[in-house]
């Protein structure tokens, strides 16, 4: 008879189909004995010989499994008969006695489910061990000792990562809890792990003694931590200030306080925000004892900001800021610590009443710039790493916390870079020229193009005054275009140099940008990097051959160009424009002239200013000069002899001209 109790064997198997012999045709009984197969000791088996003419089968009863001691009894096992030969029996004894069989059989099996029962009923909360057979999509199979499997939920057998714990063949500690409908028994890992650790739980609860776990998985509100048994951590409890993201704990192994248990239930919560207060407390009144400004702690890096980093000084949290970090500059603090370094930090301030910590970390070493001066001198040769790029320059680091800065202007003797990353990029290695040193505004200015040759240094010899030069036009301004001669050499075209004779108001009037033009060089500052240029020198002067030609009194033939409530202005020769003031301006009659644009008199000059390039010109004194030419043409065709013109009266005149007409 198999035991039920014994995981290593398996139950008696039932057989409960009976043939029923055929009423028709008269059987003689036959008894054939029930024995238990020795061949195979897991497996048992009832066996029914079939019948035939000459026996008949008498039904024996099924063996009824044993159970436990305490909850079931035994059942004698059957006696084995001799096979003898009986007398035919009429059709309706035998009938009756086949049902009796049949009822035999019956009542046997339901003994069997009722010890099977009284066996799981037996176990109770008793912790057995069984062995994993196979595992399913949604349960682990387990083997417990009775005629089914147990089935354990894979949720309760499973890690943090989701991998199952136990592998077939394994042993497994679990609780039966009842039978399947659908066949097995469910059966407990939770709650056998719970039974087992109970105790020393409840005890770490009451003694509030720390228990380490493994964080398991994530639920609503907190996680589920392994302490022995699966116990809940809510969200706040899990560090002092809160926590985004939970995730990142899963797996982890960490210490925890019972807070709260219900045994009925099997629902444990602990803490690890209690651990942790504590601990902090403690280190937080170790910590103000050596607390001061000017000591030296170590400390761990809590948390990056853009402003600096939080260090913890063991309890108390104090803020190391980005400018206290490096003689240099940082464009983050993570370029210098990371979450998780231990450092060495030096107390700047503390505030007892905020309990506000400053800290430095450069400071724990010499400031560099005290000596700059003297390690960096002007005109001294230095290589440097450039480590940024803006749009005025690069900085260069010659050393950890001294930078200097290369000015666009100071990188290429050539106007035409426009941006410094055309020449550097960070991470470069650059030789560099030491400029100019102030240490006390901790600067640096650097240059790179005094290592080449300066080309204004023999420009004078070069491009003398006078020397036509031809170049293409690269800017213009309202002053003036420049104009580059060669790379890094542009010359200044002022606007009052662009022409002999247009008054130009703007460049653009007369070159473009772009334009390959010819001038002529007026002069060169090589310390000053100056170049004057002139294009209207290309041309000859026709002012200066003006002067050279008229004189004050010359009456000359002009057409106005434009005119003014002062006067009219008037072109007198090509290029050349004089004023006839508006006081210059009446008729041979003494009324006001007629000065429309286009209109054209002769007028005489009456002014000239060679260094303003002037003429002012009047149309009633060339009035005056025409009635003097009158008269004295009057005194030669009426006397041969020359006439004193007091002798000549107006009547005179006036008598001749009518006879001229």
């Amino acid at each position: 008879m198999a035991d039920v109790l014994n995981p290593e064997t398996e139950s008696t198997t039932l057989n409960t189909e009976l043939e029923m012999p055929t009423l028709e045709q008269p059987a003689t009984e036959q008894e054939q004995p029930l024995h238990e197969s020795t061949s195979n000791p897991e497996t048992a088996e009832v066996n029914t010989p079939a019948l035939d003419a000459d026996a008949t089968t008498e039904p024996v009863a099924a063996t009824e499994p044993q159970t436990a001691p305490e909850a079931a009894a035994e059942v004698p096992a059957p006696v084995a008969t001799p096979v003898q030969a009986e007398p035919a029996k009429p059709a309706e004894t035998e009938h009756m006695e086949s049902m009796e069989d049949f009822s035999a059989a019956l009542e046997a099996f339901e003994r069997e489910q009722a010890a099977e029962a009284a066996a799981v009923e037996a176990y109770g909360d008793k912790v057995v061990t069984g062995t994993v057979i196979k595992q399913t999509e949604k349960n682990l199979v387990v083997d417990v000792g009775l005629k089914s499997e147990g089935l354990v939920p894979l949720e309760q057998v499973v890690d943090h990562t989701g991998a199952v714990k136990f592998n077939p063949g394994d042993e497994i500690e679990v609780v039966i809890e009842r039978e399947e409908p659908e066949g097995g028994y469910l059966v407990s890992y939770e709650k056998a792990q719970r039974l087992r650790v109970w105790d020393s739980i409840e005890k770490a609860a009451n003694d509030k003694t720390p228990v380490i776990g493994t964080i398991v998985s994530r639920v609503k509100g907190g996680l589920t931590v392994d302490i022995g048994m699966k116990a809940f951590l809510p969200g706040s409890q899990l560090e002092i200030r809160p926590v985004r993201n939970l995730d990142g704990y899963l797996g982890q192994q960490i210490e925890v306080r019972v807070i709260k248990l219900n045994k009925k239930r099997g629902n444990v919560v602990v803490s690890r925000k209690e651990i942790l207060e504590e601990e902090q407390t403690s280190k937080r009144s170790h910590t103000l004892e050596q607390l001061g400004e000017g000591a030296v702690l170590t400390g761990t890096v809590k948390n990056l900001t853009d402003y600096g980093a939080f260090v913890d000084l063991g309890g108390i949290d104090g803020l190391l800021h980005i400018t206290d970090m490096s003689w240099g500059r940082l464009t983050h603090p993570r370029d210098l610590v990371n979450v998780g370094d231990e450092i060495q930090v030096k107390v700047l301030k503390f505030d007892k009443d905020k309990q506000r910590v400053s800290l430095g970390f450069k400071q724990l070493t010499p400031d560099p710039w005290l000596d700059a001066s003297e390690r960096y001198p002007v005109g001294a040769h230095v290589k440097g790493r450039v480590l940024s790029v803006t749009d005025y320059g690069a900085f260069v680091e010659l050393e950890q916390g001294i930078e200097g800065l290369v000015h666009l202007s100071e990188m290429t003797w050539s106007k035409r870079l426009k941006h410094p990353s055309k020449l550097v990029k960070p991470g470069d290695e650059v030789e560099t020229v030491v400029l100019s040193v102030n240490p006390a505004d901790r600067r640096i200015s650097l240059g790179m193009k005094q290592l080449l040759e300066n080309p204004w240094e023999h420009l004078t010899e070069r491009y003398p005054a006078g020397t036509v030069v031809e170049g293409r036009v690269r800017n213009l301004t309202d002053f003036g275009a420049f104009i580059e001669i060669e790379d890094g050499i542009d010359g200044l075209v002022h606007v009052s140099n662009l022409s002999w004779t247009k008054r130009v108001k703007h460049p653009s009037e007369v070159v473009k940008k772009g334009e390959k033009v010819k001038a002529v060089v007026l002069g060169v500052e090589p310390q000053n990097r100056r170049l004057s240029l002139g294009i209207k020198q290309l041309q000859p002067d026709v002012w200066e051959s003006f002067f050279a030609t008229h004189r004050v009194g010359d009456v000359v033939h002009g057409k106005v160009l434009r005119t003014a409530q002062f006067g009219a202005f008037v072109e007198i020769a090509e290029g050349v424009e004089g004023l006839c003031h508006i006081s210059e301006a009446v008729s041979d009659d003494g009324t006001p002239a007629k000065m429309d644009q286009g209109d054209e008199h002769d007028f005489k000059i009456i002014k000239i200013n060679v260094e303003e390039k002037k003429v002012g010109l009047s149309l009633r004194s060339t009035a005056h000069e025409a009635s003097r030419a009158t008269v004295e043409h009057y005194k030669e065709s009426t006397h041969k002899a020359p006439v004193s013109s007091s002798t000549t009266t107006l009547g005179d005149l006036i008598n001749w001209r009518k006879n001229e007409r």
